[in-house]
């Protein structure tokens, strides 16, 4: 027999403005609970001190995640010179002090030489895994390990602020897998100096951006308001909106039904669109598949099964 699931089907995107001091899992498993979700997860982690958008799948939402995961970041944060730390961040044992502060023309001239693709190690408290294991658990053991150069993809970076000589305010545009405490580590030691991220934002994943986001406290109040669940519903986003980055074809009914049976179909009529690659289908303006269209044909790769 079939285990029930908990909960109620929610499907949707949830654009989550993640408090400091909270892990992404632990937001994803408040939300569940809050709308009474039998699934739900999270587009890309932010750690536990960072804040800003974190994006939330429920349901059919988590089948269009990987569109979320590889798009474009967008970071703000902030360097404090003087001491590098463990962890990378202000949460850390200092590791290496520096009474080096670089001014802000040393810093925008460093800048370029992060910029395009880089190499970058990633931090020892990272939820990598090694040999089977999570590096920040190694890392926590006392392990002796390495964690091997990635190339990454830094689109810019910009200097926006120093309030003083201890700190510098960063914003960056960048690829996935980016971890941005390793960004402010290499940088640091690239100007002769030492340091660590004291505060970090996220402000963009993908095509989610800080005016879409919503903060716990507000959808806790919703959840308690007179309107409750009908209230938290509204603030959920249709599950295409994961996928503005790839083109959109509208099907009949008879064609959603072979694509829901994972059947191809043929992009017809004089009118139908020239395209190649990913797309999505539609039918009745509900989200049908994604999948990949070949020489006017699309071939499913997800299908998607939400009632009427």
């Amino acid at each position: 027999m079939a285990r029930r699931r908990k909960g109620l089907p929610v499907h949707g995107w949830l654009i989550l403005d993640k408090p400091e001091g909270m892990t992404s899992s632990q937001a994803v498993g408040k939300l569940r609970y809050l709308f009474n979700a039998q699934k739900a997860g999270h587009a890309g982690t932010l750690d536990p001190l960072a804040t800003g958008i974190l994006p939330i799948g429920f349901g059919e939402a988590t089948k269009t995640m990987p569109y979320v995961v590889d798009g474009t970041k967008a970071y703000r944060f902030t360097i404090r010179f003087g001491a590098e730390t463990d962890t990378e961040d202000a949460e850390g044992a200092i590791t290496a002090r520096s009474d080096a502060r670089p001014d802000r023309a040393a810093i925008e001239a460093a800048l370029p030489r992060f910029t395009g693709e880089i190499e970058q190690v990633p931090p020892r408290y990272s939820a990598l895994k090694v040999d089977g294991e999570r590096a920040y658990d190694l890392a926590r053991e006392g392990s002796d390990f390495e964690l091997a150069a990635r190339t990454v993809t830094i689109d810019s970076l910009d200097l926006v602020d120093m309030p003083d000589s201890d700190h510098a305010v960063i914003e960056t545009q960048c690829g996935k897998g980016t971890y941005i405490r390793s960004l402010a580590r290499d940088l640091a030691r690239n100007l002769g100096a030492r340091g660590h991220v004291s505060a970090l934002r996220r402000t963009r994943v993908g095509p989610f951006t800080e005016s879409a986001a919503i903060s716990l406290e507000k959808l806790e109040e919703l959840g308690h308001s007179a309107a409750g669940r009908d209230a938290l519903l509204g603030q959920l986003k249709p599950l295409e909106t994961a996928l503005d980055d790839i083109p959109a074809l509208a099907i009949s009914g008879d064609d959603a039904a072979r694509l829901r049976r994972g059947q191809p179909v043929l992009i017809r009529g004089r009118d139908a669109p020239i395209i190649e690659g990913p797309a999505y289908a539609t039918s009745r303006g509900r989200l049908v598949a994604v999948g990949e269209v070949d020489r006017g044909e699309m071939r499913p790769t997800r299908v998607f099964n939400i009632p009427g």
